[in-house]
């Protein structure tokens, strides 16, 4: 069941309180190209996306905003990628496919970021990362949802106070230190990381986004942190990663995938893919999602199930504040940006058996098989 208009309010006015040039809600929505590309996950959600922007429609005058869009445009084949220059002002019913004839009224995506305050993003593939760009010089605040689905809905209900509390406590600790040491089990076998944190800091992605320039997922549940990612970077280990049954080993040097040290078909799969993009193997990010204390579980789609534990990604950065973007990828359709969620759930091979933050003159374990030892559960 989706959202009433007294739950979509009060999330709204907790993810956006107003500020005063709020006047205009666009909601952006990917299309498939073709009946073929569609997927059953994607079209629900445009459905969900069609439902909100009727229901902000009926509580526009409650939130103090003249007037919502629902916006479409071409998917990007990729996450994280470029969005396209054009996009349509769509007033029918659910968006289905992308229209080849009898296109809605377009408009240049200079436009749009320029219209608009507040943007909902819910697509197929993650636009976290433009977005995140594009907010810096427009100043619009934006909410993206790739992958959200309906299960989703319990987390947008919990008590994202303490959420907040607890990610700053995160913050507060990971800004203060210099490096990040992990130890992975798998089966019977040890695998350590470290990763360097010098002059890098950490960003609370906590479910709301009180001031402009401000963009993040929703549901929201996360600390993270770029890693130092110059050539002078400390940053080096083995770091396991579980594809179906079989567990990765990825040797990394200088923040940088060097190696894949396993075998098997996903490992070689991944030091081809490696091979031809080397931009992929950068470190880009450190999670710390907390959404699992508060008993939310998993659903197999990464804008969820990245909020309930420790994650790193691979590929892009500078949406973070990192060095790598599209320019060091072959074409746009390769730029990426991936999560790996070290859950049970989803590498049930593969255990944070210590997660340690080492400072100048001490240092803290945060993390005891795949559980954080900072506080109780609520």
């Amino acid at each position: 069941m989706n959202l009433n208009e007294r739950e979509m309010s009060s999330l709204f006015q907790a993810v956006f309180p107003k500020l005063e040039d709020d006047r205009q809600i666009a909601l952006l929505v990917d299309l498939p190209d073709d009946k073929e590309e569609d997927n059953s996950p994607w079209a629900l959600r445009r459905k969900i996306a069609y439902e909100w922007f009727l229901l902000l429609q009926e509580i526009k005058s409650e939130l103090q905003i003249d007037h919502v869009d629902l916006i479409v445009y071409r998917n990007v084949k990729s996450n994280n990628a470029d969005l396209p220059c054009e996009m349509y002002i769509w007033n029918k019913e659910t968006p289905s496919t992308f229209p080849n004839e009898e296109l809605p009224q377009s408009t240049s995506i200079e436009d749009v970021f320029g219209k608009y305050q507040i943007f909902l993003v819910l697509s197929e593939y993650s636009a976290t990362a433009p977005m995140k760009i594009a907010a810096k010089k427009y100043h619009f605040r934006a909410a993206t949802m790739s992958g959200f689905s309906s299960d989703m809905l319990p987390a947008l209900r919990i008590d994202y106070e303490l959420v907040n509390k607890r990610l700053l406590q995160l913050k507060e600790l990971l800004d203060a230190a210099h490096t990040l040491c992990l130890t992975f089990s798998v089966d019977d076998k040890s695998f350590s990381m470290k990763f360097d944190l010098r002059s890098t800091t950490a960003h609370v992605s906590g479910g709301r986004f009180p001031t402009a320039g401000m963009v993040g997922n929703l549901p929201s549940g996360e600390t993270y942190i770029v890693p130092n990612e110059t050539p002078q970077s400390q940053s080096e280990g083995v770091l396991p990663v579980q594809f179906d049954d079989e567990v990765v080993l990825y040797e990394i040097k200088h923040n940088k995938v060097v190696n894949v040290i396993s075998s098997g078909r996903f490992s070689e799969i991944e030091r081809e893919h490696l091979q031809k993009e080397p931009a992929y193997g950068n470190i880009a990010e450190l999670g710390f999602g907390i959404l699992r204390d508060f008993g939310i579980s998993p659903i197999g789609e990464v804008l969820l199930d990245e909020k309930l534990g420790f994650h790193i990604a691979f590929g892009r950065s500078d949406h973070f504040g990192g060095l790598v973007g599209p320019q060091h990828f072959s074409s746009p359709q390769q730029v990426v940006h991936i999560d790996y969620v070290y859950i049970p759930e989803t590498q049930p091979r593969v255990s944070v058996d210590k997660m340690e933050l080492v400072f100048a003159e001490k240092s803290q374990t945060i993390m005891n098989h795949n559980e954080y030892s900072l506080w109780e559960k609520p």
